[in-house]
């Protein structure tokens, strides 16, 4: 069989047997774990089977461990005798436990897993614990009871994801100024209006999955439904997403499947006893660069692990889709790690983990029956063919990719090059370069680029005079006025060309001065640099208002008016003079990277004819610029002396200017 994706890119008829076999072995996955006259969603119900749940007279407590030679639950109901609860083993490796009446367990109580393996007896905490809590006394990790008959009063039955995401990636924890971990309640009430405020339709939240170390940026899970006890309770969560639903914000969530934390008293990591439960046995289990532990995609239950974990976090938490993260790390057998992906061979080789590949084909499928308005995204530097692709085509089935060599190029060009030197060819080609038929999200900055040991933008372009130098009282200073230009710049011209949406994380819109650095030994166990600091954006005499008014206006421009649906086609590109331009629909986008030329009487290219004016200027005197644009006059796009069409314009150094076509 011919898929499309063959269509979209030549390259790819010549590896037509490779796409076969994608989608040979996704059809063969498929056809093992649906049950005639069933769907995926079906199968994906392990939290309504496994865990704990209140029934009509009690409780039930079920847990999937095949290793296991016997079970018990202990915990505060029974004082935490070990072997007081003893569980039936049923068919399959399963073990069950009934208690009779509703008081046997209480909302509150804290509880444990005993397994027995080889004559050893193991604490752990239930795989499907929806609550898990750190005792302040003991140090001890554990599931907490849940009232699970609680229904929760939700208001966004009509609520839709808009069509292009402009995402405001963002950290509960870290997303307050005081020097603490923030709650869910203080992010619904301080932070989503200034999200809703900026313009952004969709926020994508990190560090939700439970995990032990907060340094992690939420990126080694330890309890896969459980959502973090550091912020509050799971009905704060619930608040926040209802709440940002009823502002227009969709909700996504930063899954990892990639991989998971080691830690076996805290996490799912040898629940059983063995190490091949859910990841691969031996050294392939073992991420060398990370030290956490692999899945193994092929095996079916795990499959049924990790689908179910999806639909739990949408159908309790009403999340709109997800942010897979780490998803090339999946993608092949040794994580992509040094690997240039250089040619297509590398895409389709012994190296490539079929497996993945087909689980990310049923967890995109599984999303979108579930909510065919979900929004995926792959966090995948490789370029791996159709990955934006709908699976009936050849494809993975995501909805977008990020643009991850965009960040790579600005902190490159940042690092290495005079601004003079700019090589604006190369600019272009890393902003628009992309996979034909296959969406990107583009961002100049994520929390990646924020962390301790790199630099945000800002922090990049004007490092120890960001301390000094951003008052409007102070003289001016050179350095703040070029990072203030280039921060503007750099953010439009990726907005507006890297991708079908845009992303920026929390508090880089404005210029957040330094990095993140999480509460470590290293530093003292202090919260100084992991928090954001909105007295700064708030404040009028400081220029952090400025940038945040810019970005305030740049993503209400591209949004309004859906620019980032409509292609960028070149119009001007002229290395010497640093100049750029391009059209999207009615809008000519200029830009004069020049340090120190501006440009009088600069003549512009344009494919219409017509008046045109200022719709966006980066040197307007609210955004911290010099004033030099002139936004009232009117342009005549007319056939000029050389007798091409355009018209002529004064072109400031270090501006942008957006016009639009009336």
């Amino acid at each position: 069989m011919s898929y499309q994706i063959l269509n979209y890119d030549p390259i790819l008829k010549n590896y037509e047997g490779d796409i076969n076999l994608r989608m040979d072995l996704y059809k063969k996955k498929h056809r093992e774990l649906v049950k005639r006259g069933k769907t995926l969603s079906d199968f994906a119900n392990g939290h309504h089977y496994y865990g704990i749940h209140r029934t009509s007279d009690g409780w039930v407590y079920r847990e999937w461990a095949p290793g296991a030679e016997a079970m018990y639950l202990t915990g505060d109901f029974n004082h935490w005798d070990l072997t007081a609860c003893p569980m039936e083993r049923l068919d399959g490796g399963v073990f069950q436990v009934e208690l009779s009446g509703h008081d046997a367990l209480k909302p509150g109580q804290k509880i444990q897993a005993i397994v027995m393996h080889n004559g050893q007896m193991l604490r752990r905490i239930p795989l499907y614990a929806t609550r898990v809590v750190q005792d302040p006394d003991t140090i001890m990790w554990c599931a907490e009871v849940e009232d699970t008959f609680a229904e929760f009063p939700w208001t966004d039955a009509n609520f839709h994801p808009e069509k292009t995401p402009f995402i405001y990636e963002c950290h509960i924890g870290m997303a307050q100024e005081e020097g603490k971990v923030g709650s869910y309640r203080e992010f619904r009430e301080n932070t989503l209006p200034r999200i809703k405020a900026l313009g952004y339709n969709t926020i994508q939240i990190m560090a939700i999955m439970e995990h032990p170390y907060y340094g992690s940026f939420g990126y080694q899970v330890s309890n896969f439904f459980a959502a973090s006890s550091r912020y509050g309770h799971s009905v704060e969560l619930k608040e926040l997403i209802d709440t940002a639903h009823s502002m227009g914000i969709a909700v996504l969530l930063d899954v990892v499947h990639s991989h998971a934390v080691k830690n076996t008293s805290e996490g799912i990591n040898e629940f059983d006893g063995t190490d091949y439960q859910f990841f691969h046995s031996g050294a392939r289990g073992n991420h060398s660069a990370w030290d956490t532990k692999l899945f193994n995609y092929g095996k079916n239950e795990v499959i049924h692990f990790l689908l179910s974990n999806l639909k739990y976090w949408m159908e309790t938490f009403h999340f709109d889709g997800f942010r897979f993260d780490g998803v090339t790390s999946m993608l092949y057998l040794d994580h992509g790690l040094g690997s240039a992906f250089s040619n297509y061979d590398m895409y389709f080789s012994m190296n490539t983990d079929t497996d993945a590949v087909t689980y990310l084909q049923l967890a995109n499928e599984l999303i979108h029956f579930v909510n065919p308005n979900a929004i995926t995204i792959a966090e995948d530097m490789s370029g791996m063919p159709g990955m934006c692709i709908p699976i009936r085509q050849g494809g993975i089935g995501f909805n977008y990719r990020l643009s991850m060599g965009v960040p790579d190029f600005w902190i490159r060009t940042l690092k290495e090059q005079k601004d003079e030197n700019w090589d604006l060819e190369k600019m272009w080609y890393e902003l628009t370069s992309r996979r034909p038929k296959e969406k990107n999200i583009g961002y100049c900055e994520s929390h990646d680029q924020a962390l301790v040991g790199d630099k945000t933008l800002m922090f990049r372009l004007c490092d120890a005079e960001m301390y000094s130098g951003m008052s409007k009282l102070s003289p001016k200073n050179m350095i703040i006025d070029r990072g203030i230009a280039l921060h503007k710049m750099i953010r439009l011209i990726t907005a507006s060309t890297s991708g079908e949406g845009y992303l920026n994380f929390m508090g880089n819109e404005f210029g957040h001065p330094e990095w993140i650095d999480f509460p470590r030994e290293g530093n003292g166990w202090s919260y100084h640099y992991c928090r954001r600091q909105w007295s700064l954006v708030d404040n009028p005499d400081l220029y952090y208002m400025d940038l945040n008014a810019f970005d305030q206006e740049m993503v209400k421009l591209l949004k309004t008016e859906r620019l980032l649906d409509k292609k960028s086609e070149l119009l001007l590109l002229h290395h010497g003079d640093k100049v750029l331009s391009f059209q999207k629909g009615n809008f000519v986008f200029v830009f004069n990277f020049h340090p120190c030329k501006s440009y009088e009487g600069y003549q512009l290219p344009m494919r219409k004819s017509g008046k045109y004016r200022v719709a966006l200027s980066t040197d307007d005197s609210a955004f911290g610029g010099n004033n030099r644009i002139d936004r009232s006059y009117v342009y005549s796009s007319r056939v000029q002396e050389d007798g091409r069409l355009g018209f002529k314009c004064y072109l400031p150094c270090r501006t942008a200017v957006v016009f639009k076509k009336k």
